[in-house]
């Protein structure tokens, strides 16, 4: 992986895509995105707001629209939403113009971090610890067809995961570390 190439953190919600991305692009000196933040920025209202007025499909056709933009850019560390590889379009474009991560953690983990969350419309359900495991044996394999690393969350530090992701970095990507 050179200087100019990009890298992309996929996982469900949770995993710490935006967390380890924010510690990653601040450790290598690149720009951090977050396609749900950056998506937010452009409306001018929470997702949660957009999937209320658009639905689940507006929403998606506004992600892809975002990654497809974010994915053409050279050198950036970007957190992906977590249902941004269900478009075919959206993992052709991570797989082929960056290095992508799959932030892997088992759904109670993930149950865990996310069941105090207000924001997260996929989960306002009458069962969101059984939805959560719906989204994972849905996602997680084409997470999987997707990345370039699949790394294990669990309960470390996001600040030691990055450590260790920057270990297995080619010696010119950390010219900047």
């Amino acid at each position: 992986m050179g200087d100019n190439q990009s890298i992309f953190l996929v996982g469900l919600m949770g995993a710490g895509k935006t967390t380890i991305g924010r510690l990653l692009a601040r450790r290598l000196r690149r720009t951090f995105f977050d396609s749900d933040h950056e998506i937010e920025s452009r409306c001018g209202v929470r997702i949660s707001v957009i999937f209320d007025v658009e639905g689940e499909a507006g929403f998606r056709a506004r992600e892809s629209a975002v990654i497809s933009e974010l994915t053409a850019l050279e050198g950036i560390v970007l957190a992906t939403g977590g249902g941004a590889v269900l478009a075919e379009a959206n993992r052709r474009h991570l797989a082929a113009r960056g290095t992508v991560i799959y932030l892997h953690s088992a759904p109670a983990h993930l149950w865990e971090r996310t069941r105090h969350g207000r924001n997260r419309p996929l989960l306002a359900t009458a069962d969101p610890k059984r939805r959560l495991e719906e989204l994972y044996v849905q996602r997680d394999p084409l997470y999987r067809e997707v990345a370039d690393l699949v790394v294990e969350t669990g309960r470390q530090s996001a600040s030691i995961l990055v450590r260790r992701l920057v270990a297995q970095f080619p010696e010119s990507c950390k010219l900047s570390v």
